[in-house]
């Protein structure tokens, strides 16, 4: 009884921690590149834009992402938009 409450203790320690990621645990810039978004593609409007119309979510697929995955990945896009001072053009990184 002892050992299987250890075992059952042991597991639930370790693998709860990986319960609270999002369901999108990777970099963002990996998402990013998944979807074929790069920063240097739009200025910060235009970011802004895709991300609050319902149009343009379900347009680059975005809508299966969760809000907290979506919101991480428009702060980075609008970080690295074409108007900002560190743009991500594609091909050059």
């Amino acid at each position: 009884m002892r050992k299987t409450l250890k075992t059952f203790l042991l597991t639930f320690i370790t693998f709860t921690p990986l319960l609270a990621l999002p369901s999108y645990a990777e970099p963002i810039e990996k998402i990013a590149k998944r979807f074929n978004l790069y920063g240097g593609e739009k200025a910060t409007v235009q970011w802004k834009r895709v991300f609050s119309s319902k149009r343009h979510l379900q347009r680059y697929k975005l809508e299966e992402l969760d809000q907290a995955t979506r919101d991480k990945l428009e702060k980075y896009l609008i970080e690295h938009a074409a108007d900002s001072e560190q743009p991500i053009v594609p091909g050059v990184l």
